[in-house]
């Protein structure tokens, strides 16, 4: 018997969903969370963002439901109700970036016993992006990809990018990688920031729901980032950089008004991709699929285009 994980209907929007916790090959418990669709056209594979948690994509979930798509998602160590890997919780950590294809590992081999439909798609968002750009490079078996947002840069001004590598690079060896990167708080960023010029979503119903998601269950919050997990991103984002776009169908979304991630690294790999369209949603901020109504709904329309193209037998 599988074993059955906390899913938080109440915030979710998405009544339907199931948990499990499952443990990857390192002995780190994570959480995946599935929402069933009946004579679904495939599964969607959703890679969340840093801080995020299962719950937050319950309204995605409904909305890919209804264009006939099951979907599943994770709580990736050191966030949500996933193992955290540090004592202090509140900051986000991990060992080492390829440490979340571990967390992919486990996910995928999940997602098969359960025997969730294929063709499996990719939707991944921020620096689940990254992870998943990493993943189809060692061959996650999807038939396309969107991307919301992709972590495939951080955006850090020129004269401060020599000081975030400088700094994360020895807080390792002399023992304080474990610390806050500066500027980084351990507050989660949607109870401290203003509803009005948050760098997340311009609607305002959706930054009211991610902030009555973490009132209502604390232990999903999550605050800034580690050093360590500043310079792994660094390393990371680096390295993927310097490889070829992988051969698959793929959509990026990325809103005209974006403040956290790279939006350069974004264009230029786009520019690069085969078979890779990039769409740039005007006044759309981070969180593309939080935004307005409008603009979630041009980047759910564009996702299931992609994914019925691959089959269009299903259409």
């Amino acid at each position: 018997m599988k074993n059955a994980a906390p899913y938080h209907a109440d915030i979710s929007g998405m009544p339907n969903g199931v948990c499990h916790w499952l443990t990857t090959v390192d002995g780190v418990r994570i959480r995946v969370g599935h929402w069933p669709v009946a004579n679904a056209k495939g599964t969607v594979l959703i890679f969340p963002g840093r801080t995020e948690y299962i719950e937050k994509y319950g309204r995605a979930a409904k909305d890919l439901a209804k264009r006939g798509f099951a979907s599943v998602a994770i709580d990736w160590r050191g966030q949500g109700i996933a193992d955290r890997l540090l004592e202090n919780r509140a900051v986000g950590h991990v060992e080492t970036f390829e440490d979340y294809q571990l967390d992919v590992k486990a996910m995928l081999d999940h997602v098969k016993s359960l025997g969730l439909p294929e063709p499996y798609h990719l939707l991944a968002h921020s620096m689940g992006g990254c992870i998943g750009l990493r993943s189809l490079f060692d061959g996650l078996p999807v038939q396309s990809a969107v991307f919301s947002a992709p972590m495939w840069g951080i955006k850090i001004s020129t004269a401060l990018r020599p000081i975030a590598w400088g700094l994360s690079s020895v807080s390792k060896p002399l023992g304080f990688s474990g610390l806050l990167a500066p500027g980084q708080q351990a507050e989660t960023y949607v109870l401290h920031a203003e509803a009005d010029d948050n760098t997340l979503t311009s609607d305002a119903s959706s930054f009211a729901l991610l902030q009555k998601q973490v009132q209502a269950h604390p232990d999903l919050a999550l605050g800034g980032t580690s050093l360590h997990w500043l310079n792994e991103s660094l390393r990371e984002t680096r390295t993927l950089s310097q490889r070829p776009s992988p051969d698959i169908p793929c959509v990026t979304f990325l809103g005209s008004d974006e403040t956290i991630v790279d939006p350069s690294r974004i264009y230029q790999r786009m520019d690069n991709w085969p078979r890779g369209e990039l769409f740039v949603l005007e006044k759309g901020r981070h969180e593309v699929l939080m935004e307005k109504p409008e603009i979630r709904d041009r980047v759910l329309d564009g996702a299931v285009r992609l994914f019925l193209a691959q089959a269009p037998e299903m259409a």
